[in-house]
């Protein structure tokens, strides 16, 4: 069971019902030992009545009285004894009436036993000896099975009641026990980096295992609400203290090209620092937009806007970049429905892909851009003919500085453009993932987004985002 309060009601259960059913057979091992007792006790005082009616000297009597006197000693018990009297080695001095002459079984070296007679059934025996005579007694045990059947239906009853019983006040009892911890869980699922300063309130009783749960998350969370706060810290740092300097080196060196003083070998030198600073300017930005996104310091502008629309407004922009590099393009839309999106950032996520599969495709290759929405999202997929990538190569694609298939010669990129996707992606509430093609051939890489299916719900979904942003 993966919820802890089911598995609490069930080990409270189990355990009061094991403890239960322990106690039901030492209760039936008792009660059978004492009512066993009590039929002993039973025999015995027949026999000294039959002691007591032979008297002092029965060794001298004949059996014609022997049999007298325990006749008229045992008649009237003759329901609940069963007697036989045999004097060693074979002789029998007497059966009771209730017998109908079937001597009782002797079991050698016993003298208190259990034992079967046919048309009788079972007897609690007891075998006394009074030379140069062994009585041997017999009481029915059948009153005694009837009490401990009687008593396992009480208890199997009882414990069916225990069980249900107690897996309700288990029920109960972790439900109590729980809540705590689950108005911890709430608590620490409405922390986010838009409300690091909320803390878990600590439980009145400060001394248990409790309070110190509570003391060490509060403790986890002031070290993450100190991390973000030097993460946004070291976002703002970098981006003033690096681009600036980045900018005065392009400067300068802008300044040389333009006085025209430099030598040609120079000015290719030159050249070739500007473009190595416009890429580190690049991979600069790229790397602060994707630190800010980890800890939604992006603040989205979300609209709700049709993809239908947003495809159309940019197809001709992704023919013209397509066209340029040689490859075909195909697009295609199906479904209507409203988004929530800020168009500049879901507009850079189409690019890079496309971007992505310019490099790896080959000439005139078909890359197809494919737009549905069905079953309340947006999916957007675009398809290559390039080399495409394996199952492991395709959960590592969305890393920072991963890259696969770079043709030779080819701007290779930072490494960060599906990183900064995933980001975006993530930001919309969507995601974000690349497999290979069905029919084995290039590379297919898909987002997803929530469709608003109409405009109250869209205003559900899109002012918490904006909140959170």
């Amino acid at each position: 069971m993966k919820s802890l309060r089911a598995r609490i009601s069930l080990w409270y259960a189990m355990s009061a019902t094991i403890t239960l059913v322990v106690l039901f057979v030492v209760g039936y091992l008792l009660l059978e030992n004492y009512i066993q007792r009590d039929l002993d006790l039973l025999n015995k005082t027949e026999f000294e009545q039959i002691r007591a009616r032979l008297g002092t000297d029965y060794s001298a009597l004949t059996p014609q009285i022997v049999d007298q006197r325990i006749r008229e000693t045992t008649n009237y018990a003759s329901v609940l004894f069963y007697i036989n009297i045999d004097q060693p080695p074979h002789d029998i001095l007497f059966y009771s009436n209730n017998l109908d002459g079937k001597p009782i079984p002797d079991v050698p070296g016993q003298h208190v036993y259990y034992t079967s007679v046919a048309g009788v059934g079972e007897l609690r025996v007891g075998e006394f000896i009074m030379p140069p005579f062994d009585v041997t007694i017999g009481t029915p045990t059948r009153q005694m099975r009837q009490s401990l059947a009687a008593y396992v239906e009480v208890c199997v009853a009882l414990v069916v009641i225990m069980l249900l019983a107690s897996g309700l006040i288990g029920i109960g009892t972790s439900r109590m026990i729980l809540r705590p911890v689950r108005l911890i869980g709430e608590t620490a699922n409405r922390i986010g980096s838009d409300n690091l300063a909320e803390r878990i309130a600590v439980p009145p009783s400060g001394n248990d295992e409790l309070f110190d749960l509570v003391r060490l998350l509060n403790q986890m969370f002031d070290r993450l609400e100190a991390s973000f706060k030097q993460s946004r810290q070291f976002a703002e740092e970098v981006s003033h203290e690096l681009k600036t300097p980045l900018s005065l080196v392009r400067l300068h060196a802008e300044r040389l090209l333009v006085e025209g003083r430099l030598e040609r070998r120079h000015e290719d030198a030159v050249l070739v620092q500007l473009d190595e600073l416009a890429r580190i300017n690049q991979l600069v930005d790229e790397l602060l937009f994707i630190s800010r996104a980890e800890v939604n310091g992006v603040k989205l502008n979300l609209v709700q806007q049709r993809p239908a629309c947003f495809l159309h407004s940019i197809e001709p922009d992704l023919r013209a970049l397509v066209e340029h590099r040689g490859r075909r393009l195909c697009c295609a839309h199906a479904g209507d429905g409203l988004v929530a999106m800020e168009e500049k950032w879901l507009r850079q996520v189409i690019f890079n892909l496309l971007t992505n599969a310019l490099r790896v495709s080959p000439p005139n290759g078909l890359i197809a851009l494919k737009s549905i929405i069905a079953e309340g999202s947006w999916c957007v997929s675009l398809e290559d003919e390039g080399p495409g990538l394996t199952e492991e190569q395709c959960e590592r694609v969305f890393d920072r500085f991963v890259r696969f298939n770079v043709p030779n010669g080819e701007d290779h990129g930072s490494g960060l453009g599906l990183t900064i996707c995933r980001s975006i992606i993530g930001l919309h509430g969507g995601r974000i993932q690349a497999q290979p093609r069905k029919d084995g051939s290039g590379l297919r890489v898909s987002f997803e987004l929530p469709v608003l299916s109409s405009a109250t719900e869209a205003l559900r979904t899109v002012v918490p985002a904006l909140m959170k942003a």
